[in-house]
């Protein structure tokens, strides 16, 4: 198994999307279901749709490079969650106008930290407030197939604060196979969004910000947040949290060794992808 550095001077040429509504009753625990309510599915389970939150050297917000391995930026703001995800870094096929494929290359974790206050503007303006405001685990995972058949699947994502001291889990720890879509039926929803999305609800349409894709590297994709535990439903961030993301392979990782090295064990996670960043 390869470990890839993440080389953030690299990462300012990929452009960011997330998934929203990739796990059953995030949205709802996340206070966004109802913005989301106007938003209709072809399937039951299906995500809602792509949001951007960086498109290097847009004239908004967007184009404000966010992502951090070390630290987020808490910007005084008074709802603020960890996102726990699996992060796709891929590579793609652009023509006419159209993207044509995806090609998940590295996986591993991220925070898509989020700002909860439900103020009507699009899911894009809670996502990205300028700097450290995305955490990016320093070690992604080379992917060796993206399908059920590959290392991916056995993977699990697993999420924590440590507050005054005191380690709480903050996510439930959710298999990678339990997001609504992944896989090929992702891949090819995700195209069919990035090419189709029109803009409804808290979304936006997608193609025109990918116009000029093929003058960059790549694009990173967030494939969707896992549900709270009781006490990530209730406790927003506060500086001097301590953020632990871990995406491992859960049939070679325990839970056990997980736990030791937040406490500073000397254990090495040989197949994780590990985000350790402090709220400031």
């Amino acid at each position: 198994m390869k470990k890839y550095n993440i080389n953030l001077e690299e990462l300012k040429d990929y452009l960011g999307f997330g998934v929203a509504g990739n796990f059953a009753n995030h949205l709802g625990e996340a206070g966004e279901a109802d913005e989301f309510s106007v938003i209709k599915t072809k399937e039951k389970d299906a995500p809602k749709g792509l949001f951007p939150f960086y498109i290097p050297n847009h004239q908004s917000f967007l184009g404000k490079f966010p992502f951090s391995t070390e630290k987020i930026n808490h910007n005084n703001i008074e709802q603020l969650q960890i996102e726990a995800e699996v992060a796709l870094l891929c590579d793609f096929v652009f023509e006419n106008g159209k993207l044509i494929d995806l090609k998940p290359k590295y996986f591993g974790a991220f925070n898509d930290c989020s700002n909860r206050i439900q103020n009507g503007n699009k899911l894009s303006t809670k996502k990205n407030w300028g700097d450290n405001s995305k955490g990016i685990a320093p070690d992604f995972i080379e992917i060796d197939s993206f399908n059920k058949e590959g290392i991916l699947n056995k993977f699990h994502i697993a999420s924590f604060v440590r507050r005054d001291g005191v380690l709480k889990h903050y996510g439930t720890i959710s298999a990678v196979n339990s997001y609504s879509y992944f896989f090929e039926q992702l891949k090819k929803w995700m195209i069919e969004k990035f090419n189709n999305q029109e803009e409804t609800g808290p979304l936006e349409e997608i193609n025109p910000l990918i116009k000029n894709l093929n003058n960059h590297k790549g694009i990173l994709i967030a494939a969707g947040a896992t549900a709270y535990t009781e006490f990530g439903k209730k406790n927003f961030l506060q500086k001097g949290d301590e953020i632990f993301v871990y995406v491992y392979n859960a049939r070679f990782h325990s839970f056990e060794d997980i736990m030791k090295d937040m406490s500073g064990a000397d254990i090495h996670l040989s197949q994780c992808s590990k985000l350790h960043q402090i709220v400031e």
